[in-house]
């Protein structure tokens, strides 16, 4: 009669387990804006972006979802962030080594970029006053159309791809 029992008690457990274990792979799905990471070398400076990719779906980008003169987090969920392992020079100014969160102000003609001391927040959390560094950059037309937002890490810096829009930010070793 125990071994009954006991071989019962079993046997539920292990139903109780499998049972769980389906409803965990059903919450499973894929993001809407899935991380991801670009990496690349300036010089001996390790630049690395880590950043949630949000997809365009039919949607007009600039000056709707993203509003032209707003603070954007630059990606989705997390604020994304930039990680350099030295001292680098960005669009001519002076960015310590270190990993800050990055913002964007975009604008038609010219956006300012911003890197910001508090790293770890959610993207909508931005406090001004723990910028590091305010720079400009230009926007230009995309050789294509990206569906997700992108960045790349190049040797003359870092691109910022959405929709039918790139943003070039120069980034040099500092000297």
């Amino acid at each position: 009669m125990r071994k009954a029992r006991f071989m019962y008690s079993l046997a539920m457990l292990f139903m109780g387990i499998l049972m769980s274990s389906t409803v965990w792979a059903q919450d499973a799905k894929p993001k809407a804006s899935p991380p991801t990471t670009a990496t690349g070398k300036i010089g001996d400076a390790i630049i690395t972006i880590n950043y949630s990719s949000p997809a365009v779906k039919g949607r007009t980008i600039w000056g709707e979802l993203v509003p032209y003169g707003e603070v954007w987090r630059a990606g989705a969920n997390e604020a994304t962030t930039v990680t350099t392992s030295k001292d680098v020079m960005v669009e001519g100014q002076k960015l310590p080594a270190g990993t800050y969160s990055f913002y964007a102000i975009p604008g038609e003609e010219e956006w300012t970029l911003i890197f910001n001391k508090t790293a770890k927040q959610w993207g909508t959390q931005y406090d001004e006053k723990q910028d590091a560094l305010r720079v400009k950059a230009k926007p230009r037309q995309a050789a294509s159309m990206s569906e997700r937002l992108v960045y790349d890490v190049t040797k003359d810096g870092m691109v910022l791809r959405w929709e039918n829009l790139e943003v070039p930010v120069k980034v040099q070793a500092a000297k």
